[in-house]
């Protein structure tokens, strides 16, 4: 997946997390860090231990060749034998529990950014989620959205389709990469597009390397839908270049869209249509009070 920062620009302004979002972040941070420290410790405390052993048993092993030398085994000398064997059985222990902790540093290091990368994925989904219902403005809406799918999701190439029920066609209310007059209207029911109109369901190829852009067929279709109703879809024809595959926050970030980008697209026509329907009326009033 494309790497996102945290801060994603919209409109010229830049996109914060919340200063609670960044202390949790960090106190989160804060406890695999000390885990690792401990970690670190620990491993140093027992690489000390390894050496002093590894040194005793040298020691007694100088110890037993000089007492072979000059006399035949004795007592004294078995329970030599049998402590340097004992000692070795310790060193393979230790080193054992060395590797079993250089294992778990490991595995704590890859959680620890997996999380991290949770934690901006969230944060992302958050604040994408904020921004669309920031605004009843409805080009502003549709601002917010592209922007949306091209600095999360990675997309190049798509449109924003909206369905009219009068005549059941779907046209481009907003596009990106591709003009909006190009961008083929799609019937419902009919083609990837309309079945998804109608269905309300997902539709992505099958093979994101193979996929050669085509307006009749696009990568990613994805429906904009309040509950059960669908309003309009958002058509993909083409990732960034650096983008190859989706990856698990990207179909999230489409499950945001299909629910939250209807709602706020919904909410501003409504909104438009009222403020239209307001001044017209205030135009004729103004016009009998004259």
């Amino acid at each position: 997946m494309v790497e996102v920062s945290n801060i994603i620009p919209i409109n010229g302004q830049g996109w914060h997390m919340s200063t609670e979002d960044e202390k949790g972040i960090h106190g989160r941070a804060e406890e695999f860090l000390q885990v690792f420290k401990k970690g670190a410790e620990f491993t140093q405390e027992l690489m000390k231990e390894n050496e002093r052993l590894r040194y005793r048993v040298l020691q007694l092993e100088e110890q037993h060749r000089a007492v072979g030398e000059t006399a035949a085994p004795t007592e004294e000398n078995r329970q030599l034998l049998k402590r340097i064997a004992e000692l070795e059985q310790e060193k393979e222990e230790i080193l054992g529990r060395i590797k079993q902790v250089e294992e778990e540093n490991q595995d704590f290091a890859a959680r620890y950014v997996e999380i991290e990368q949770e934690n901006n994925n969230l944060a992302n989904l958050y604040i994408a989620s904020y921004q669309l219902h920031s605004t009843l403005d409805f080009k502003e809406v549709l601002q917010i959205i592209t922007e949306i799918i091209i600095n999360l999701i990675g997309a190049e190439e798509f449109a924003i389709m909206l369905l009219d029920e009068k005549t059941n066609e779907l046209q481009a209310v907003a596009s990106e990469g591709i003009a909006r007059e190009d961008v083929p209207s799609g019937q419902f029911g009919k083609g990837i597009v309309g079945d998804v109109a109608k269905t309300g369901e997902s539709y992505f190829v099958d093979d994101v390397g193979a996929y050669v852009p085509d307006l009749e067929r696009p990568m990613v279709c994805i429906p904009l839908k309040i509950k059960e109703h669908v309003i309009g879809v958002i058509v993909v024809y083409k990732l960034l270049v650096q983008k190859v595959k989706f990856a698990d926050v990207d179909y999230e970030l489409f499950t945001l869209l299909a629910g939250h980008a209807a709602t706020a697209i919904f909410s501003s026509r409504l909104y438009s249509d009222s403020e239209r329907k307001l001044s017209t009326i205030q135009g004729f009033i103004d016009l009998l009070t004259k």
